[in-house]
């Protein structure tokens, strides 16, 4: 189907705006923060922060992807926006404090965490046993599952068609690790960003692209030529904030906060607002969205 002039902008703005992207990620999102924090406030550690003491720094710093729209991108003023980010503000807005977003790499998400350099990973992070095992995950937000995009004058339909053939994925994802462990006989080729794998698509450097199917289907509608043959495979996956492992207190508190936030369906909101431009008829917010940290669709 064609996409719309407004459902184009997340993904034609991201390229025009990269050059922004550093000096606009290393702010914080909302003017007016403080620029040095208490004495009291600087005993406590990125990471290591409770939320009455990320009150008391006024700021709190946030893990977002720089390059994986709808979810987090940055748009032509060089800002951060996307599905993630919306979150991000509101989780900000809560404590009352400003959000400072520092751009991640894939396989970065939860080493930023071990390392104090986030409070939070909201980067498009879905749970997995293994990323269970360093980070403590807060409820869902959102769910997916792995799509596949190709060129449509060769698409990929099933799985078997990707036997000896080069599949492009980003380090550090459910796609990579989904065909390592289920398809050894698809080659992979590896790239750290999302842009570079985008980009080597395009190029024809591989044969297919797997990730998420809520982007993949996002940018075939964006990128005539590319089609996602495979809009489902494996099993339903959830995405939800993280935190660093052990501090159970900013972990209770975000699920707290999401209870009060499916209250008044916020998620559904923010589909609308960054979602829905992008994919339009192609998706439905009810097979998407998780509200109040529970997945009402959920067979388990």
């Amino acid at each position: 189907m064609s996409a719309t002039h407004a459902r184009k902008k997340p993904f034609l703005r991201l390229a025009t705006a990269a050059v922004a992207m550093v000096a606009a990620l290393g702010m914080a999102a909302c003017s007016g923060g403080a620029s040095t924090s208490s004495s009291s406030s600087s005993s406590a550690q990125v990471g290591d922060r409770s939320p009455e003491q990320i009150k008391e720094a006024g700021e709190i710093v946030i893990g977002i992807f720089s390059d994986k729209a709808p979810f987090g991108y940055i748009d032509a003023d060089g800002k951060p926006a996307g599905y993630d980010v919306v979150y991000g503000d509101r989780i900000a807005a809560d404590l009352g404090v400003t959000a400072k977003y520092v751009p991640v790499d894939a396989a970065a998400r939860t080493e930023v965490l071990a390392s104090n350099k986030v409070d939070i990973t909201l980067a498009n992070f879905t749970v997995t046993p293994e990323r269970a095992e360093k980070v403590d995950f807060a409820n869902p937000y959102f769910k997916v599952s792995l799509g596949v995009v190709s060129p449509t004058s060769a698409e990929i339909t099933d799985v078997s068609q990707l036997a000896g053939k080069t599949l492009i994925v980003t380090k550090g994802t459910t796609a990579e690790a989904y065909f390592e462990a289920n398809h050894p006989e698809v080659k992979l080729q590896k790239y750290d960003q999302y842009s570079d794998a985008y980009q080597a698509l395009e190029d024809g450097r591989g044969d297919a692209f797997s990730t998420d199917n809520t982007e993949v289907i996002a940018w075939a509608i964006q990128h005539p030529g590319f089609s996602v043959g495979i809009k489902s495979l494996g099993e339903t996956s959830y995405i939800a904030a993280a935190v660093k492992k052990g501090n159970t207190a900013l972990l209770d508190w975000l699920n707290n906060q999401l209870v009060e936030l499916g209250k008044e369906n916020f998620f559904h909101k923010d589909y609308e607002q960054t979602l829905a431009p992008v994919y339009g008829d192609a998706a439905t917010p009810d097979d998407l969205v998780v509200e109040g940290g529970v997945d009402s669709t959920s067979t388990n």
